[in-house]
């Protein structure tokens, strides 16, 4: 019996190169598209440290990954965008 492996790219070792934003943008644009970067950036970091329920990350635990993974301390609405992202990967 023959098994279908799925084939996928490998990660590459070090972090894709950042391209900047376009020009001419509003500047809230710019701070929402930062702030959900940031957030799914803790929300990677909770997920790998146990963390799947929005109820198990209170602000202080999300401000320790943040300071952990070297970030700066997010913000009460970046933390509730992380609990939001937890939420939808229930």
């Amino acid at each position: 019996m023959a098994v279908a492996a799925t084939m996928t790219k490998p990660l590459p070792a070090h972090p894709l190169p950042k391209k900047p934003l376009p020009a001419g943008w509003p500047r809230e644009r710019y701070e929402s598209h930062n702030r959900r970067l940031k957030a799914m950036r803790l929300a990677i970091a909770l997920l790998d440290t146990g963390v799947y329920r929005p109820e198990q990350a209170p602000n202080h635990r999300i401000r320790s990954t943040a300071a952990r993974i070297g970030v700066h301390a997010p913000s009460e609405t970046t933390c509730r965008l992380v609990r939001a992202l937890l939420y939808d990967n229930c």
